[in-house]
């Protein structure tokens, strides 16, 4: 067989699959199909590039990038999310450091803190907001406690997922400003879907729990939710960006572009679809779904610069960041943004 030949027949085999592919398309949900539509009517460039894919996580956990590509919002684009396992919350920011991940989700301070050691690496979508009717995080106390004001919580224990993120540092931040001694309360981590118990036994005083799993806490009888984020700060606090690897967006501008607007599309269908969303994360994390708490995203992925100042400002009042080592300007971009102007 001649070359010629054997290019000819690949390119059969290709459009054969292609057809049938389609073909099964007409038989899949509502959504699969508005996506293979989507895809249609994509740029002959985008569809007939090179496919670049990026280095993913795939946690049990409900995210933009998995509702993405359940949604079909790649198709027709430059790239495709390759999936690495599971990778523990607090890796994921230095693995989009070190570039092992191209992108993750976390909150703002974890990537100011990466940023001022030097890791290469840029905000370029905003994430979840918080809503006074979503909240980011949940604050829930044992009833019989008779923990009720901040005051209350000195000699105590709280429970939160993680150190140097949102649970930490807006909580201090509140309770300062309620005049409570930080350094007598005892904070130990506890994953959020360990918390509910965790404080429903006694193993914690107060428990700080995120979506989805705030939910069982919100349904158990024994527990009293005493506060949101929402009421904190009013939700400045609880932007939950994604990050790059800047190696990555250096080299890969387009497959960024095309991630960002996969994220955009994604927040917005929760937005406009939440009971929708709530089943799908009721599946993907195998939760009932009576216990599913609605998420929030900023419209269009926009990152506004108020929420970062924020965590800036925290951070160097906690002594965590030198004054002028990071500005604002140095944690995101929205030149990836297909919403952005000028």
């Amino acid at each position: 067989m001649t070359l010629a030949t054997s290019r000819r027949s690949a390119l059969k085999t290709l459009t054969a699959l292609t057809a049938a592919s389609w073909g099964l398309a007409a038989c899949s949900r509502p959504d699969e199909q508005a996506a293979a539509s989507a895809a249609a009517t994509a740029p002959s460039a985008a569809r007939n590039s090179k496919i670049v894919e990026f280095l993913y996580p795939d946690n049990p956990s409900f995210d933009l990038i998995y509702l993405a590509d359940r949604l079909g919002y790649f198709e027709g684009t430059s790239t495709r999310p390759k999936y690495v396992g599971k990778v523990a919350a607090p890796q994921i920011i230095p693995l989009v450091g070190t570039g092992d991940i191209h992108f993750g989700a976390r909150m703002v301070p974890l990537v100011i803190s990466a940023i001022a050691s030097g890791a290469d690496m840029k905000v370029v979508a905003a994430g979840g907001k918080t809503l006074q009717e979503a909240p980011h995080m949940k604050y829930f106390v044992k009833k019989s406690s008779g923990i009720r004001q901040p005051k209350d919580l000195e000699g105590k224990t709280i429970g939160f997922n993680s150190f140097g993120a949102c649970a930490e540092f807006v909580t201090k931040k509140y309770l300062r400003e309620h005049g409570v001694d930080v350094n007598k309360i005892n904070f130990i981590v506890v994953p959020d879907n360990q918390n509910e118990q965790a404080v429903a036994t006694g193993n914690v005083d107060l428990a700080i729990i995120h979506p989805p799993h705030s939910g069982g806490a919100e349904a158990n009888t024994d527990l009293l939710r005493l506060w949101s984020d929402f009421d904190l700060d009013g939700g400045l606090g609880g932007m939950s960006p994604y990050s790059v690897n800047g190696k990555f967006a250096r080299e890969n501008p387009q497959a960024v572009r095309d991630v960002v607007a996969a994220l955009a599309k994604a927040g917005n269908w929760v937005n406009a679809n939440p009971e929708e969303a709530r089943k799908y994360t009721a599946e993907r994390i195998g939760m009932d779904l009576k216990h599913v708490e609605r998420y929030a995203y900023v419209d269009n992925q926009l990152i506004t610069e108020p929420p970062i100042q924020y965590y800036i400002d925290i951070l160097q009042a906690e002594g965590k960041l030198a004054p002028g080592k990071v500005k604002v300007a140095d944690v995101y971009t929205n030149e990836f943004n297909p919403h952005a102007k000028g």
